[in-house]
């Protein structure tokens, strides 16, 4: 009589585990119908939509900008990376604005008088979003800065680099991922 039980387990296993396998909901995706792109804020995620003001207090949104590449740089005044990035990104702003780059910078937490004072003082005119209650920088996982996201013109995010760039060059690199 041992041998019984000791038979029926195998076949009673492989029962268990071919129904887990096929449960319903698990059938295999329609390969012709497009399933839209996960949103988040990791590469090939969709990038999360925001809307923001700018220093002039217009609203800017990401969505805005669907059809156009767009690099989006998290940073702040008080941040020594970021501040040491900030004449690249300037660069990057003057030189690729013309072929369709949307360049935005993302302060975060710090008031509209101390953004444009930094801005005098290191002369730079590149746009700046205001995230003073630090709400996109949540929905984007920015844990540390400068973080830089290049998101294509679909608006998936193609890179995503945490730390400051050492050169224009550097950035430049990064930019054939979200224009041909």
């Amino acid at each position: 009589m041992n041998k019984m039980p000791k038979a029926i387990l195998p076949i009673i296993l492989a029962l268990v585990l071919l129904l887990a396998g096929c449960s319903a909901g698990s059938e295999p995706p329609d390969e012709t119908s497009p399933t839209a792109p996960v949103e988040g804020s990791q590469v090939a995620t969709l990038a999360p939509d925001f809307q923001l003001q700018n220093l002039d207090g217009q609203d800017i949104s990401l969505s805005d900008l669907q059809g156009k590449p767009v690099l989006i740089n998290f940073w702040a005044t008080w941040c020594r990376p970021c501040v040491f990035e900030m004449p690249y990104l300037q660069q990057i702003y003057e030189e690729w604005s013309g072929r369709g780059l949307v360049l935005l910078t993302i302060n975060i937490g710090e008031s509209p008088p101390r953004i444009k004072e930094f801005l005098e003082a290191y002369n730079l005119s590149l746009p700046v979003l205001l995230d003073t209650k630090k709400n996109v920088a949540r929905k984007y996982n920015i844990t540390g800065i400068p973080t830089t996201f290049f998101i294509d013109k679909d608006g998936i995010i193609q890179e995503r680099i945490v730390g400051a760039f050492p050169s224009k060059g550097a950035i430049e690199k990064h930019l054939s991922q979200i224009i041909p």
